[in-house]
């Protein structure tokens, strides 16, 4: 317990201090985040966050997570990836160095580090679905649609830490429940170290001046993050044993995962690339309905803890894996749909 207590305190001070380390520094290398027609914030804002949640995590569990080559591999993914969303905050880079870097780490996390998704559950009259080597491709794919997925959805104060932060604590939950212990550290570790980011983002006691923003480095080093212990937690691994069940994970994710789907299906319709910016997300949704941003920030939370929780519990009951899944796809239609007709429902509710 007195390691775990050290561990979070150095994990939070250290993110505390980075951030009051980088505060003036971020302004003179062009760390910041200018308002344009789709940002409406006022002045530069820092983007720093993601830096100083990387630093915390870093710190903390080099010194007290059990030292393996995964916990390195993780670590030195972070770092390249955090490298080239630093970079896009900084030059605003085109997609396809984005995407290569994030290859770049998938490839890491399944070939140098070993793991990756080939078990799907067990299903009635189809019974265990393993696609083996299959998986490596398989889960490349699914690494880079979760870093996308919370860096798209990183668009109002505080949505990318709170989503970050609903999964990772699930995640945790679901370690426990799987008495896993020693595993839990670190997904603490990434819970306390995001705190002091969401203070100066969203509390209304930070004081004026200091706000500060994610990032894409923050966003991208998130959704690597939560992938990571995603792939380590529902996955039989040589010696790892799972704490859950791959369908458990969907829900675990489901909100940032069902919104770039959405989203990137809306914009192929349309003849637009799948990764063009655009003001057609959830967040966004919500405010043309006429909530403030902290109000729809609040919806989307209660929304995404609603969702995993429905996964923690399916996964305590071990209802059917069929069942899960079966209603996490009749969800995502529904939520698919309800995007794709928002404007009719805006209407009913303006009236």
């Amino acid at each position: 317990m007195l390691i775990f207590s050290l561990a979070l305190f150095v994990a939070f001070s250290v993110s505390i201090l980075t951030i009051k380390a980088l505060l003036p520094l971020a302004p003179h290398v062009g760390l910041v985040d200018l308002p344009n027609e789709r940002k409406k914030h006022d002045g530069a804002i820092p983007l720093i966050g993601g830096l100083s949640i990387f630093t915390g995590v870093l710190i903390a569990s080099s010194i007290f997570v059990e030292q393996s080559q995964l916990l390195n591999l993780y670590l030195i993914s972070s770092a390249l990836l955090v490298f080239i969303g630093t970079m896009d905050d900084i030059y605003d880079l085109n997609v396809a160095p984005r995407i290569i870097f994030q290859g770049i780490v998938a490839t890491i996390m399944v070939f140098g580090g070993g793991i990756y998704i080939h078990e799907f559950g067990y299903f009635h009259l189809i019974g265990n679905v393993d696609i083996e080597g299959y998986g490596m491709i398989f889960t490349m794919l699914a690494c880079i649609a979760a870093i996308n997925a919370f860096n798209m959805i990183d668009g109002i104060d505080g949505l990318a830490g709170s989503m970050s932060i609903i999964s990772i604590s699930s995640v945790a939950i679901l370690t426990l429940l799987a008495n896993n212990n020693a595993d839990v550290l670190l997904p603490l570790i990434l819970v306390v170290a995001t705190l002091p980011y969401l203070f100066y983002n969203v509390s209304t006691r930070n004081p004026r001046g200091k706000k500060i923003f994610m990032g894409d480095a923050g966003s991208m080093f998130m959704g690597l993050t939560v992938m990571w212990l995603l792939v380590l937690g529902s996955q039989t691994q040589g010696t790892q044993v799972a704490s859950f069940r791959p369908v458990t994970a969907l829900w675990v994710i489901a909100v940032p995962l069902m919104d770039m789907f959405a989203i990137m299906i809306r914009r192929i319709r349309k003849g637009d690339s799948p990764f063009k910016a655009d003001n057609g997300h959830l967040h966004h949704i919500c405010m043309r309905a006429g909530l403030s941003s902290r109000q729809a920030l609040r919806v989307i939370s209660v929304f995404s803890i609603a969702l995993a929780s429905f996964g923690v519990l399916g996964e305590y009951l071990l209802i059917n894996d069929w069942i899960m899944l079966t209603l996490f796809i009749s969800l995502f239609l529904c939520y698919s749909y309800a995007l794709q007709h928002a404007w009719k429902f805006i209407r009913v509710i303006n009236r």
